[in-house]
This record gives C-alpha cells, structure tokens and sequence, in this order.
C-alpha cells in the first residue's frame, strides 16, 4: 500500500471525531479544525475513485470522467456555502483555487520534482491551449468587474444578466475544450493515465495485472461524496464564526483556507508524478484543475445561485482580479518553453506567498 494511501485511511478517524464534535456541541473551533482535515482525505479517496472508473471505462470515458469531477470536492464545499448564503467566501473560493492551483501546485512540482531531476520536460503546446483557454476565463470574470467599478447607474438586474450570458458561454467553451482534448486532439494529453490512475510505486503500478473492482470503486466515489457533503456541512456551518474570530477576512478564508482543504487530492496528484519525473501529467492536472474551476465551477455556481435564490454574479474583488491575473500571466510565461526547474517552482511559491500575504493584510 502507498504512503498517500496509509495517510488518507488514517485521517478518516477525523470523520466521526468531527461528527461527534457536532452533536456533542463542542467549541465551533474544535469542529472547523475536525471536519476540516475529515475532508482532506475524503477528497484523496474521491479522487482516487474517480481515476480507478477511469481505467476501467478507458481513455475517452476516463478522461471525460476526470475533466468533470477532478474538482468535485471543491464544486461541494462551494455549494453548500452558497447554499449557507456565504456568497463572498464562494466567489472568492473560485479565484483562490485557480490561483492556488496556478502557483502553489505548479510550484511545488515543479521545486520538489526540479530538486531531484536538473530539467524536466512537458508539452508546451499542452500549456498554450491551457493558457489561451484561461486567458479567456480571466476575461469573463475582469470585464463584469470592470462593469460594475465603471458604471455609475446600472439597473439591479443588469449584473446578474450579465454574468448569466457570461456563464453559458463559459460553459459552451469547456465543452469545446472537452472535445478538443478528448476527440480531435486527443493525442495530445496522453500524458499517463496510469500515473494517474495507480497511487502505488512504480514497482508495484507495473505487477498489476487486472483491472480495477468498478463496482468497489463507485461505491467509493459515492460514500466519499456523501462524507464530503455531510463535513462540507460541518465545516461551512462554523466558518464565519471560527474565521470572525481569528481575525480573518471571508476574503482570505476564501481564497487561501477553501482551497487548501478542498484540493488536497491534486496537490497529491501533481506533486507526486512531478517527483516521478511526468511533469507532463503534473502540469495537466493544475493547469487543467484551474480550468474546470473557471470554466465550469463557477459557470454552475451561478446558475445553480439563480435557481435556489441565492443569487450569484461574475463581478469579484478588483484584487482578486488582479491577483488572478498575475496567476495566470507568470504560469503561462514560465511554461512556454516546456521546461521547468526548481527556481522557476521557488518563483511561483513566492508569488503565492506575496498573493497570501496581501490577501491577509488587504
């Protein structure tokens, strides 16, 4: 068994400690904490589950399996907060997964895996797509913005009209990315399923000689998606409480807390292949991750905003912006050469560090 696989069974006890916490009423602290970390290895498990179905179905269902749900753990705890009403810390959740996925997971892949090879290698035109798609992204969450800090009369409706008109494009546009990368340039992003898919070592990837159990791994995907639901609830329940009295803003429980907890199964993911040397796969999976969140999360969030009347718009924080921006302009610079060492990783940790630093002070 693999160490990610021994860490995650561990953190389960954190489940019942942080259901227990609830009903017992112990102090709202005490439960953030518990389901918190409960929720980390829910999300490795989630994730697992869905790269095992992945295998079994095959290269087209598999890869159409991980563009949706690689963010599922996010897209949840997302949900139940907008269902919370806790839209700030939603919207601000969005731009802080693209960011921390853009630099804190692209960059520890790229140290760790630069410290152990001289100069690793990855398909730069991966990187171009991935870049020109998140161009656009950061587009559609800039110009609502811009419409709002401009605009000195604008009717009460007209934000949310616009952000609905921006979301369904959004989403017309992942679905063409899934085409792209799934059909008529598939060839492309063959960047090792199995790499993926085995959280075992090499060694032991290569003397497995059957397929994944699919009927085991649904109902893993399943259990570990209502476990994330029920922490989600836990967690989300006591966040303004714990955060209010830290000292921190919805802005930075936001963008730096959410996260942290809910990406867990890609920081493992990226970080481990890129180890490996399959900085191919490490970079697909955060580049790729920031998309879905862009592209598709927060398109769903809005509409999903609309229809419980907890609605939802594209206008965010002009820092958040800005941020986002950086984010994206020093990911796609540092990855046009389709090369990467551990001073570009320690260059994009800075910036996420500086990006933390002023999103804790603003």
């Amino acid at each position: 068994m693999s160490i990610k696989n021994i860490v995650s069974l561990g953190l389960l006890v954190f489940v019942p400690i942080s259901i227990a916490a609830d009903v017992l009423k112990w102090d709202a602290l005490a439960i953030f904490i518990t389901s918190g970390i409960a929720i980390v290895p829910l999300a490795i498990w989630l994730s697992t589950a869905t790269e095992e179905i992945a295998v079994v179905a095959g290269p087209s269902i598999g890869g159409l399996l991980n563009a949706l749900f690689g963010n599922a753990t996010e897209l949840i705890i997302a949900l139940v907060a907008l269902k919370a009403g806790l839209v700030d810390i939603v919207k601000a959740s969005i731009t802080g997964t693209i960011i921390s996925n853009l630099l804190l997971v692209m960059g520890l892949s790229m140290f760790l895996g630069g410290l152990r090879y001289k100069e690793q290698e990855f398909q730069p035109i991966v990187a171009r797509v991935n870049g020109s798609s998140m161009t656009l992204a950061i587009t559609a969450i800039v110009l609502p913005t811009m419409v709002v800090s401009t605009s000195t009369s604008l009717q009460p409706n007209t934000i949310e009209n616009l952000s609905l008109t921006v979301a369904v494009i959004l989403i017309i546009v992942y679905g063409l990315t899934l085409v792209f990368s799934l059909k008529t340039h598939n060839y492309l992003y063959e960047v090792g399923l199995v790499d993926l898919a085995e959280g075992a070592d090499k060694a032991e990837t290569e003397a497995v000689a059957h397929k994944p159990n699919l009927w085991l791994w649904t109902g893993v995907l399943i259990a570990a998606t209502i476990a994330v639901a029920i922490e989600s609830e836990l967690f989300v329940g006591v966040v303004e409480e714990v955060t209010a009295g830290l000292g921190l803003t919805p802005l930075f429980t936001g963008v730096i807390l959410l996260p942290l907890v809910g990406g867990a199964a890609e920081y493992v993911t990226a970080v481990r292949v890129a180890v490996k040397n399959n900085m191919d796969l490490s970079v697909s999976v955060a580049m790729g991750s920031s998309l879905l969140v862009a592209l598709l999360m927060a398109p769903i969030l809005v509409l999903v905003g609309l229809a419980i009347g907890q609605p939802m718009n594209l206008s965010f924080n002009p820092f958040e912006v800005v941020a986002v921006a950086i984010a994206v302009l020093l990911a796609n610079l540092i990855s046009l050469d389709g090369r990467s060492n551990w001073l570009e990783g320690a260059l994009l940790l800075a910036t996420y560090a500086v990006l933390g630093s002023a999103f804790y002070f603003i």
